[in-house]
């Protein structure tokens, strides 16, 4: 079995950029097998593992749970978050200084934390996510404080047409003077969605300008979803 950083040095990582660019979202198939998806959904009862839980019907997120992680993380996790990001960063760097947004990503994740921290971002912010029948999340960005990088990731655990049927990714942009578009995904298990955390630059006949982007889930019709969500950035609390 190929071991995980493997897998991912081997991913097409020029077309995942090119995606990003043109449409603020990257599908990379094939990240985790179905033994680590199924260790992951185990592992979602575990004690000892998570520091928060959140009812989405309490804050009116949505329907459905989601854990965070607490540190130390899993090194499966540990290991994509730290692989993944430096392909990442030439990008966010790109749309900062089109955008002429004064701020440089560094290179390494551990750097990245390192300026979370500064700020009092010292908490993860990696989770893992359950809904059932019904369950669904409402359109958000996942920022949780000043410092945050503009690209994210997502992992389906499971099976949409077999373990469940509904629960699309679903990524809206909001065009400037224009009506928004919805991107609806269904991506399969064991494949990574990259997508904008924030915002992405669009070229138009002046130059870039700023759209606006944000995530959710449709409904499920039956069965149980399951998404591990990894975000760059640390959060406050």
């Amino acid at each position: 079995m190929q071991p995980i950083i493997e897998r991912l040095q081997a991913k097409d990582w020029t077309r995942a950029a090119t995606h990003l660019h043109e449409q603020g979202y990257a599908l990379v198939p094939g990240v985790l097998n179905k033994k680590e998806c199924d260790t992951l959904i185990a592992a979602y009862e575990a004690d000892n593992t998570y520091r928060k839980t959140i009812t989405m019907e309490r804050y009116r997120f949505g329907k459905g749970e989601y854990k965070y992680f607490r540190y130390p993380l899993p090194d499966l996790i540990t290991t994509i978050r730290q692989t993944v990001y430096p392909y990442l960063v030439p990008i966010a760097n790109k749309w900062m200084e089109v955008l002429n947004i004064p701020q440089t990503f560094p290179v390494a994740h551990t750097a990245l934390q390192a300026l979370c921290k500064e700020h009092g971002q010292t908490q993860p912010t990696i989770l893992i996510l359950k809904y059932g029948e019904g369950g669904f999340n409402t359109l958000h960005q996942d920022l949780y404080g000043d410092v945050y990088f503009p690209m994210q990731a997502v992992l389906f655990l499971n099976e949409a047409g077999e373990d469940y049927t509904g629960g699309e990714f679903v990524l809206t942009e909001q065009i400037p003077r224009a009506q928004s578009k919805a991107n609806v995904l269904q991506p399969r298990r064991g494949d990574m969605l990259l997508f904008t955390t924030n915002f992405r630059p669009v070229k138009g006949s002046k130059g870039y300008y700023r759209v606006n982007m944000k995530h959710g889930v449709s409904p499920l019709h039956n069965g149980q979803r399951y998404t591990l969500g990894i975000i760059f950035h640390d959060a406050q609390t």
